[in-house]
């Protein structure tokens, strides 16, 4: 069965028979998402990752292979709410103050209210509203404590966090993957999920995590802004020596064969040149990768 037909088993009968809108569906909750990860110039690529992270460890903890995709996707979508915060707080370099914190808390209402008449709401629904709840009763938005919060849930948030630690911040470099995982297993059971921080733990000790950490997509790593870290994305339709700019500064770069590095062009990007656009060749081989047998 395709995983599309067990989605459409999840939602209302009137839906759950038309194959083809629920495909339109997720090229639109895909593509929404991405524009609000756009955003942020320091969070290229975050979804992507925790999207990845996310099934891999659902498959390690194992979910059957439609959960593990629902639990992917909800890993994609998580931020959605993210759309409702003000750039002045979302994008922030400094330590919040305490009003500002109280906004970025919202995010997770903000996307429930925004996929809860969606024909997936149901599908993502825990990962959008609840991926900040802990099992010490502390999250938010509902204060929910261990047994009460949902796996996918539980899943969605310690890979959130992981990626958030070990990518780079206006004020900081990316934390080293093994005191990422060191954090997580000194959090596990108050801040997450037991089962979730050792499964994340195990696969990090086995090095599944490093063709995920820094990159945007399968092969793809951030390439280094000389002003900013690693904040360039580049598609796998990018040519070499096509332009390309520091979503953060504006700064011009090209790339070249055989190397990583980019090479500053002296340009700088106007207003068109820094318009967020979804990558649909992602966003589609993402989609591609629900759509699998049992």
């Amino acid at each position: 069965m395709r995983l599309f037909d067990r989605i459409a088993a999840l939602i209302p009968a009137p839906l759950a028979s038309r194959r083809l809108p629920i495909e339109a569906s997720l090229v639109s909750l895909f593509s929404l998402a991405w524009v609000v990860e756009a955003r942020d110039p320091y969070t290229g690529g975050h979804l992507w990752r925790v999207s990845e992270y996310a099934r891999l460890v659902a498959d390690r903890l194992g979910l059957a292979q439609a959960e593990a995709g629902r639990v992917a996707l909800g890993g994609f979508l998580h931020d959605l709410g993210k759309i409702g915060i003000p750039d002045s707080v979302l994008l922030k370099a400094g330590q919040l103050s305490d009003e500002q914190y109280a906004v970025i808390r919202t995010h997770p209402e903000v996307g429930r209210r925004l996929v809860a008449r969606h024909p997936l709401g149901a599908i993502v629904m825990d990962a959008v509203h609840l991926h900040h709840e802990r099992p010490d009763g502390k999250g938010y938005p509902l204060g929910l404590s261990e047994p009460g919060i949902p796996l996918t849930a539980s899943i969605v948030g310690v890979c959130d966090a992981f990626d958030a630690m070990t990518s780079a911040r206006p004020y900081r470099r990316p934390m080293p993957i093994e005191r990422a995982l060191e954090i997580v297993r000194e959090q596990r059971g108050t801040q997450f999920d037991s089962r979730c921080a050792d499964a994340l733990v195990d696969l990090g000790r086995s090095m599944a995590l490093l063709h995920i950490a820094g990159h945007s997509e399968d092969g793809i790593p951030l390439r280094e802004c000389h002003a900013c870290g690693p904040t360039v994305v580049l598609t796998k339709a990018h040519r070499i020596g096509e332009p390309v700019f520091c979503p953060a500064c504006g700064t011009g770069y090209e790339t070249r064969a055989g190397s990583d590095a980019l090479i500053a062009t002296g340009k700088t990007a106007n207003a068109s040149d820094l318009i967020p656009a979804p990558d649909m060749d992602l966003i589609d081989r993402l989609i591609a990768k629900l759509d699998v047998s049992s």
